[in-house]
């Protein structure tokens, strides 16, 4: 039976939950068996995890020289040396941060095709589905060669479990350091915050919410319902929000189950990169405004009275 690499990402330890969707599109129709590579991370705790949504075996990549964690290049040699120890001829990750930068490199070695950003997987085919032009076409492109790699969406794909007995193990790999780069220090979100492209649940500003200051009111929201924090351009262009929180064509494509739009207008370019959302709600004082057409429920309001109100709500919930 052929074998599909599962590049696992892990938070202090923890498997990401936005795994799952990703195991699930390249467990496909279960033509191959699913071999999960951790690197910084324990396989024998990832392996209760995983095995839920069809990984049969957990491999830890570990060197035999250097610190593997701050050393990129080194990375995609264990990686690479696990993929041949293993006989892998389709690796599979994420489209995050980490998932881009790990494949790209592991591609440009093997002269491999790579897919990033997919919203679906058809590995029996060789085929991957992804979203162009704002997402107003969806495109099956296929791939060629003896060896694939994949980047799949954040929560793009919905998790399906089908529960099996997984090993774990570790693999050594002997790699060389050749000290040319060297990570000194990687900057996430801030504690307690969820990271936007792979979060559950997402509460955006739009230039109505009128200053920096006022984005305390998604904040308390966001931390009651375990949500992420965006803004539109036009709030980031206002200078009431990092580009970093900005949600659209020239921000971040998110995906989320729940995505809760407040005083955003619902231009094309904003849509673009939230479309995908399972669940659209709209909160804005204009009956008119695009957003209510391209919602699944909309609530014509003050986003300074609704968000209160449904924080409120939320901590009258909260034990």
């Amino acid at each position: 039976m052929p074998r599909t690499g599962i590049l696992l990402e892990t938070d202090n330890g923890k498997i990401k939950e936005s795994n799952y969707g990703m195991i699930t599109a390249a467990r496909g129709t279960g033509g191959s068996e699913l071999y999960g590579f951790v690197i910084g991370g324990d396989a024998a705790a990832c392996k209760e995890a995983v095995q839920k949504y069809g990984v049969c075996r957990v491999v830890e990549i570990a060197a035999d020289a250097g610190d593997l964690a701050t050393r990129p290049e080194m990375q995609t040699d264990a990686l690479i040396a696990a993929m041949k120890n293993y006989d892998i001829r389709v690796l599979v990750g994420l489209s995050s941060t980490r998932g881009r930068d790990l494949m790209a490199r592991v591609a440009a070695k093997l002269n491999a095709p790579l897919a990033v950003d997919c919203i679906g997987l058809n590995l029996d085919e060789q085929t991957v589905t992804k979203s162009h032009f704002s997402g107003k076409t969806i495109a099956k492109l296929k791939l060629s060669g003896d060896i694939l790699i994949c980047g799949v969406r954040p929560n793009a794909v919905e998790p399906q479990e089908a529960p099996c007995e997984a090993e774990s193990e570790v693999f050594t790999a002997q790699v060389k350091d050749d000290g040319r780069m060297v990570i000194q220090e990687t900057k996430g979100s801030a504690a307690g915050q969820v990271e936007l492209t792979e979060a559950n649940i997402i509460i955006t500003g739009g230039r109505p919410i009128g200053s920096p200051e006022n984005f305390s009111l998604l904040n308390e929201c966001a931390k009651l319902l375990g949500a992420a924090v965006g803004a539109s351009r036009a709030a980031v262009d206002a200078g009431y929000a990092p580009h970093s929180m900005q949600v659209g064509q020239t921000g971040k494509t998110v995906s989320p189950k729940l995505y809760i739009a407040c005083g955003l207008s619902g231009s094309v370019q904003h849509f673009a990169g939230m479309k995908t959302s399972k669940i659209i709600i709209a909160i804005n004082t204009d009956k008119h405004a695009p957003i209510f057409g391209k919602s699944d429920y909309g609530i014509l309001g003050d986003l300074f009275e609704i968000v209160p109100a449904l924080t409120e709500a939320l901590k009258e919930q909260t034990p």
